[in-house]
């Protein structure tokens, strides 16, 4: 099953005649929609936002993320063969920390960095940014491949935040595209329930759902390969205990994004609901919810993982 598509009914639980289905234990992206979906949300969220030019810049860069999808077509992921014997090794077949990255990945940054005034950005690139592109493209082929060995290693100098935003997004879109052309059918849920089935990385948000076969399911959303597998709810996405987890919000919100935290861990991690808000992204919306992040650090809670795309603070 891919984002965006109609689930199937599925397989009946128990007696078909009042049963439930089973949730898809995992949905894989459709990187023709992913990051444009991104890009309208968090153009919407900008109206009237304290942070309106901010979301707007990064409203362009999902825009110049999904212009560059088309950079990486045709490009041949792991075979079936590679795909199996990961999964029977019960490690991700597209794992991040081990993957052979195509040269191709270099064409979306690319794209990336040629954002401008006249692109999809809008107008909205701060000089700041203009001058970290302008350098990226000035340090060439070897710098950028280094940029994404540390940031795959979550190994990124202090000095290089702010180039490292464009290396996440343009790796972002390439293991998305690789992703989408997986089989969901052929791939399994990883003994670490936190973590990606697809690549290993930690996700972004989790999202829960209002309607097809089976309403109130959480997924996970991986912050790199765009990937979203089921989670229990209620439990502890780092490290799987249920005896001290609430939910933390802001008052007189929509209810729509809550931080999730765990008393034995002390970390916390962002939920999105759909009941409250069906058009919640699970990228647009923690960009847009930096206040929550904000309230809950100051109660003492370590945000589960970062996003990639605030490496930069």
């Amino acid at each position: 099953m891919r984002q965006g598509e109609v689930a199937s009914t599925g397989k009946w639980i128990g007696n078909p005649q009042g049963g439930v289905t089973a949730p898809d234990p995992l949905i894989l992206p459709d990187p023709a929609a992913r990051f444009a979906a991104t890009a309208a949300r968090l153009r919407a969220l900008s109206d009237g936002h304290p942070m309106a030019d901010w979301l707007r810049f990064m409203a362009g860069l999902a825009q110049a993320q999904h212009d560059a999808v088309a950079t990486l077509g045709p490009l041949a992921g792991p075979d079936a063969v590679q795909v199996r014997q990961a999964v029977e090794a019960r490690m991700p077949p597209l794992a991040a920390d081990g993957h052979r990255r195509h040269a191709l990945w270099r064409e979306s940054f690319a794209v990336l960095l040629d954002s401008s005034d006249e692109g999809p950005f809008g107008g909205t690139v701060p000089a700041e940014a203009r001058a970290v592109m302008q350098s990226l493209r000035a340090r060439g082929v070897a710098a950028a491949e280094k940029l994404a060995d540390d940031f795959l290693s979550s190994g990124v100098a202090p000095a290089d935040r702010g180039a490292a935003l464009y290396v996440a997004a343009a790796l972002q879109v390439y293991f998305t595209y690789l992703a989408g052309q997986l089989s969901a059918a052929d791939l399994r849920l990883l003994p670490e329930r936190g973590l990606c089935p697809c690549c290993g990385s930690s996700p972004v948000s989790g999202v829960v759902t209002a309607s097809g076969p089976t309403p109130g399911t959480r997924y996970l959303h991986c912050s790199l390969c765009s990937t979203a597998w089921n989670h229990v709810r209620a439990v502890c996405i780092t490290c799987g205990k249920s005896g001290a987890v609430s939910l933390l919000g802001i008052e007189g919100d929509s209810g729509a994004v809550k931080a999730e935290t765990c008393g034995d861990c002390h970390s916390y991690a962002k939920m999105l609901y759909q009941p409250q808000d069906m058009k919640v992204d699970p990228v647009a919306d923690d960009l847009a919810t930096l206040g929550l992040d904000v309230l809950v650090a100051e109660a003492g809670w370590s945000r589960h993982a970062p996003n990639p795309l605030l490496l930069i603070g």
